[in-house]
């Protein structure tokens, strides 16, 4: 079993690597996507203030200004940590009388000198922090969409040629099993995407220095699980198509939902909450959630626990409909 797995395996690491083309366009697509966001959207270009408020309280003309938007949180270690990073502009907690600033911030700066002349009895307090840039955040919506495109259609229109050439029709002679061949299928281009998505990771890193509060160890495991139930979703398509215009219209069918309510290049939070729960049905809400929470936020695998199992229950769902729906030669072949 073991044998036939691996023979599987290496020839089709081999195949993709031999295609110089398609090996140059997972490598350059993600890159360009990357370099040219650094550069469109290198500024901010928010015009009014953002302020947390910590607690209850405050009721003087301060918490009434126009053009301000006011953010309220109970935990007031979150609510610094925003601050650190740029997402507020000022801080302020009523109960103790106290606000915070962040030195490194210019908005910040403007916000304490223009805006707490209302507010003459209360405590400044400095902190320090980096800002997180649309870059930082939009990076794993660049990367899980070039991994979403990778897995879905570098493994359905495998598939589908295959079965078209009569590959599988040969490999039906042989004692392999369909769930085997799925599962050195799914390895085989998770190895790929992995690679591909490591080297984009650790080429634009180098350039831009990405916002990293987790742990890599953690982030790789969510892009292991991630590109996993993708893959097993696209093997799951072309289980049993012949068609490669058919395939490909399915693909499509369940991309561009991926790449439009997943978050990849905007987030959800202020859409119906019926279009949030739909996403959760996406693996790549997941996959991006996840991430952004290991290196936004810092999170350990205890705080996105919820995400991890949904990946791995849609890779084990997706592969094993796949296997039973799984046809090794085209219809009267």
């Amino acid at each position: 079993m073991l044998n036939r797995f691996w023979a599987v395996f290496r020839a089709r690491n081999l195949e993709f690597f031999r295609d110089r083309s398609s090996l140059g366009w997972n490598l350059a697509f993600p890159l360009l996507l990357v370099v040219g966001f650094a550069f469109i959207f290198s500024g901010d270009g928010r015009a009014a203030y953002k302020i947390g408020l910590v607690g209850e309280g405050g009721d003087n003309s301060f918490f009434h200004l126009q053009h301000v938007e006011y953010v309220a949180y109970d935990d007031l270690a979150l609510a610094q940590q925003k601050l650190q990073q740029h997402q507020l502009d000022l801080l302020v907690e009523p109960a103790s009388q106290t606000y915070w600033v962040n030195r490194s911030s210019p908005q910040g700066y403007f916000a304490s000198e223009l805006l707490t002349g209302k507010l003459p009895d209360y405590q400044r307090q400095e902190l320090d922090g980096r800002e997180i840039r649309y870059l930082d955040w939009v990076l794993p919506g660049i990367l899980g969409m070039n991994m979403m495109f990778s897995s879905l259609f570098g493994v359905g229109y495998v598939i589908v040629r295959y079965r078209k050439s009569s590959v599988l029709k040969r490999l039906k002679a042989t004692p392999l099993r369909a769930v085997e061949f799925l599962a050195a299928q799914i390895l085989s281009r998770l190895f790929i995407v992995l690679s591909i998505t490591s080297f984009v990771f650790i080429a634009c890193n180098s350039l831009f220095d990405f916002y990293m509060l987790g742990s890599y160890l953690n982030l790789l495991l969510v892009t292991a699980l991630g590109a996993a139930a993708m893959i097993a979703l696209g093997l799951l398509m072309a289980s049993r198509s012949q068609s490669e215009e058919l395939t490909g219209g399915l693909l499509n069918l369940i991309s561009w939902p991926m790449m439009l309510l997943s978050g990849v290049w905007f987030s959800l939070e202020g859409a119906p909450q019926a279009i949030q729960q739909a996403a959760q049905l996406l693996p790549l809400t997941h996959l991006l959630e996840a991430a952004r929470a290991i290196m936004n936020d810092g999170a350990g695998l205890a705080e996105i626990q919820y995400h991890l199992w949904a990946m791995l229950v849609m890779t084990l769902v997706f592969m094993g409909l796949g296997a039973v729906l799984f046809r090794w030669q085209g219809e009267g072949r």
